[in-house]
């Protein structure tokens, strides 16, 4: 899955730069991705345009950036600071105001900046995962968060874990020109299933990143695809 994910970072970057010049993505934290930054640090280090590589965060906890529990410090150890990447093209979401909405206000500056004269962030990749509740980024279930239609950036809450976040909204990552999900492990086999083929209501917040002008791409080891019924 970390090979299939590093091919496809390749394959968008190298697009990306031929067509605009530059690259943007924007990471998630979590476990799943570990694996991925450890192969793009080991596999890919002189191999991607690391220069022309604009760095964002789909979403952070609202801890300090060397917390243990940051998504840019596991992002800056597994492998920012295993590449050639300027740190000037590093855009963490800032957490140092205890603020959360504050720090959603600066960071959605700083985006808009990057992404001038659009209605929403063109990311050129999105990398996401998925909760066993059917949450992506910070978008939990239920929470307001999920609703916001106005802000790219929006504080949130986790019902678990640590509880303040700030996460792109709904419609900032529908504005990306491809969203990659990567789920791992047997206890996201149910909740991969029943995103892929459940259209409930209300649909669970997986299932509501749908780029108005991408695509999504969901990368899943084989215990998380367990329970998905492969088609010849």
């Amino acid at each position: 899955m970390a090979e299939a994910a590093a091919r496809l970072w390749a394959e968008a970057s190298g697009a990306a730069v031929s067509a605009r010049g530059i690259f943007r993505i924007a990471l998630s934290g979590g476990r799943t991705p570990q694996a991925l930054f450890r192969f793009l640090a080991e596999k890919y280090s002189n191999q991607l345009p690391w220069e022309k590589t604009e760095l964002y965060w789909c979403d952070e906890r609202s801890v300090p950036q060397d917390h243990e529990q940051s998504n840019y410090r596991l992002a800056r150890e597994a492998l920012l600071d295993r590449v050639a990447i300027p740190s000037a093209n590093v855009h963490p979401v800032p957490t140092g105001s205890n603020d959360p909405k504050r720090d959603a206000a600066a960071y959605e500056t700083v985006l808009r900046q990057a992404f001038t004269d659009q209605a929403w962030p063109a990311l050129d990749l999105a990398l996401l995962g998925l909760g066993a509740d059917g949450h992506t980024a910070s978008l939990f279930p239920g929470e307001a968060a999920l609703l916001e239609r106005d802000l790219w950036v929006s504080a949130a809450r986790a019902p678990v874990g640590v509880p303040e976040r700030i996460t792109l909204t709904v419609p900032a990552l529908n504005g990306s020109r491809l969203v990659v999900f990567l789920v791992a492990g047997t206890d996201k086999a149910q909740i991969l299933r029943t995103v892929l083929t459940d259209r409930g209501r209300p649909p669970l917040p997986a299932q509501m990143i749908k780029p108005s002008s991408g695509r999504v791409l969901f990368l899943a080891d084989q215990d998380a695809a367990a329970r998905i019924k492969h088609r010849k």
